[in-house]
């Protein structure tokens, strides 16, 4: 699974051949969230408040490069 991006300890991830709705991993040492690409919610897991919103202020930024990274992984 392709590393998207690293900051700091936290990563976003996309597995190939995943399953739906579209989402990305949001990993960090303690906690880890599937992360829906379409409204950027929360669909499964937990992270911490400060974690979440790092990852959500990266993914508006880079909602494209999800999107297509989906569709490569996950036709």
């Amino acid at each position: 699974m392709p590393t998207i991006a690293q900051i700091g300890n936290l990563k976003i991830q996309i597995f190939a051949d995943d399953h739906n709705p579209p989402h990305f991993h949001v990993v960090t040492p303690e906690y880890q969230a599937l992360v829906s690409i379409a409204d950027l919610a929360i669909i499964r897991g937990e992270l911490r408040g400060r974690d979440f919103n790092t990852a959500v202020e990266w993914a508006k930024a880079h909602i494209e490069e999800l999107n297509h990274e989906w569709k490569r992984l996950n036709g």
